[in-house]
């Protein structure tokens, strides 16, 4: 079992169809409108995916927090890819200054699990691997993930509220 320092998880109930939900997770550009970054690339099993910070275009004030990073670098390596159930991901977590190599730290697992629900989606994402990451980074980057994870479970839902709206 994972240690409550080694592991973060946020669940929401979307209120959209599981094939609906998919998309906004597994389409690099809508995963990107929602989440606030820019790819190179759609997301495929086993691809390293370079992406750049670019603000939600979901939310304002989430935008705001984020206008700082616009441009910023980073890379993920897509590890599954299971349409309609399971999507992940390998990345360095919170790794946000550009004087630092970052590439020869662990990194950790970013997983999306979606369940059909009578009510819409239920959809859990999960990271785990801090307790690998170095030591003088790890209370950091997991805290800065925590809350993190709850801004992008809040901008999934509102991303997936206004495309329905059209």
């Amino acid at each position: 079992m994972a240690s409550s320092t080694d592991r973060i998880e946020k669940t929401v109930l979307l209120r959209a169809p599981q094939e609906r939900v998919w998309r906004a997770i597994s389409d690099s550009k809508e995963f990107g409108t929602w989440f606030g970054v820019e790819f190179d690339r759609p997301f495929v099993a086993g691809a390293s995916i370079v992406g750049k910070m670019a603000p939600t275009r979901v939310d304002a004030e989430v935008a705001k927090r984020q206008e700082p990073y616009r441009g910023y670098r980073f890379e993920f390596q897509v590890e599954r890819v299971e349409p309609m159930r399971f999507f992940s991901f390998r990345w360095h977590p919170f790794a946000m200054d550009s004087s630092v190599d970052y590439s020869k730290e662990p990194t950790t697992l970013v997983a999306f699990h979606l369940e059909e629900d009578k009510d819409g989606t239920k959809l859990t994402v999960t990271e785990s691997g801090f307790d690998q990451i170095p030591l003088e980074r790890r209370a950091k980057a997991f805290a800065a993930n925590e809350g993190g994870w709850a801004a992008q479970m809040m901008l999934i839902e509102k991303y997936l509220a206004q495309q329905a709206k059209g």
